[in-house]
């Protein structure tokens, strides 16, 4: 495989396997995690509830067991979007191309244990897309204000980070046009970073300081403040050698994170200011991600497991630490038997997933080439400096 086919490989199978495993603790405490799981879950496990088809608050949805969540079905759309464009994104092919995937193609839906639509998987705050856009018939740009402010936009994000490989700046930029037809304030704010991150992650010779970098270099307000946060109080983390020091990073994150969160200390209980739009707070998850990554120091498995344990909204953070892990050491730190499992569990194929977004990004990359190559010349000879 070229770089770019194995960072995109990569990125696919690193966020889903997060998803997957994140999901069945999604919710809880790493309290209520352990008690359930004798202990922090190392891999894939089972339902929260054997009659999870019922049990409240989990019914109608199968978590667990090496099922991928809407989180990664949402991924996988956008890069049906990318391999039909092969170009880069905007709002309006959110409107033009992945609504129709969302409410006319269905698809195997893991946790419904049936081929469903997309939309009928997904939380309220993803319907809003098909709402605005479909039935209200907003202008894509502006249709994500009035949303809830989550991270929804965020989770899905990944792939615009591999379509900008090397150029985070470039990825901050089309993520937030793109998702302006999903969501507003940090919730976009979070999508455009995560998109930075990732794109910095994939570009080779690469390191865990230059994802920090790229953060810290787009980011604005609650969100810029969050992970700066992160950033001064877990640079110089050692990574836990023992499930002790586990939890003690787990509080630790907890604690930076809190005050810029809007949710509050209860996931299932939210604050009355949850969710609403704010220049001073971010979504839990992508600092979340971030802290739990510069504590085991990039390492894939030991900042997925960490954000499986974290609880919360654990299969977006652990998805989200995947795709950063992931970017950075390719296919080789992904482990395959989590993979396969996943694949098998959920009738998908994220390697194919992975080569396809490869392909599309291929033909992107390249023409951003010739792009930059004209847009060279051309400057040289406005300034009279020609090559």
């Amino acid at each position: 495989m070229t770089w770019l086919e194995d960072r995109a490989v990569a990125v696919i199978t690193g966020a889903a396997v997060g998803d997957a495993l994140g999901g069945a603790t999604e919710g809880w405490t790493p309290e209520q995690i352990e008690e359930r799981h004798g202990g922090r879950v190392t891999g894939i496990v089972g339902p929260w509830y054997p009659n999870w088809r019922d049990a409240r608050p989990i019914a109608p949805y199968h978590k667990g067991d090496g099922h991928i969540t809407d989180d990664t079905l949402m991924t996988c759309a956008l890069v049906e979007v990318y391999a039909k464009r092969r170009a880069h994104l905007d709002a309006y092919a959110m409107a033009e191309d992945l609504v129709p995937l969302m409410i006319g193609e269905p698809r195997w839906v893991p946790e419904l244990e049936a081929s469903a639509l997309l939309l009928q998987r997904v939380f309220l705050a993803e319907k809003w897309i098909v709402t605005k856009l479909h039935y209200g018939h907003a202008d894509p740009r502006e249709a994500g204000a009035g949303n809830v402010v989550n991270c929804g936009a965020a989770m899905y994000i990944a792939p615009v980070g591999i379509a900008n490989a090397g150029d985070p700046r470039g990825a901050y930029a089309e993520a937030i046009d793109l998702t302006g037809a999903h969501q507003s304030s940090y919730g976009r704010e979070a999508a455009g970073v995560l998109a930075a991150m990732v794109a910095a992650s994939v570009a080779p010779g690469a390191g865990l300081d230059d994802v920090v970098e790229a953060a810290l270099s787009v980011a604005h307000d609650g969100t810029a403040a969050a992970l700066r946060a992160v950033v001064d109080a877990f640079s110089d983390s050692t990574p836990p050698t023992d499930d002790e020091q586990e939890r003690a990073l787990a509080r630790r994150v907890r604690e930076v994170v809190a005050p810029f969160d809007s949710v509050g200390p209860h996931y299932r209980q939210m604050s009355m200011d949850a969710r609403r739009p704010s220049r001073t707070k971010s979504i839990e998850e992508l600092p979340a991600a971030l802290g739990l990554v510069l504590g085991h120091r990039g390492d894939y498995r030991g900042s997925v497991l960490a954000s499986v344990n974290y609880g919360r909204d654990a299969d977006s953070i652990a998805s989200m630490a995947g795709a950063i892990c992931a970017g950075l050491g390719g296919t080789a730190v992904v482990p395959a038997e989590w993979v396969d499992a996943i694949d098998e569990a959920s009738r998908t194929d994220l390697r194919a997933t992975g080569r396809l977004m490869a392909s599309a990004a291929t033909d992107i990359l390249r023409a951003d080439r010739e792009r930059a190559l004209a847009r060279v010349a051309g400057i040289g000879a406005a300034i009279g400096e020609e090559a």
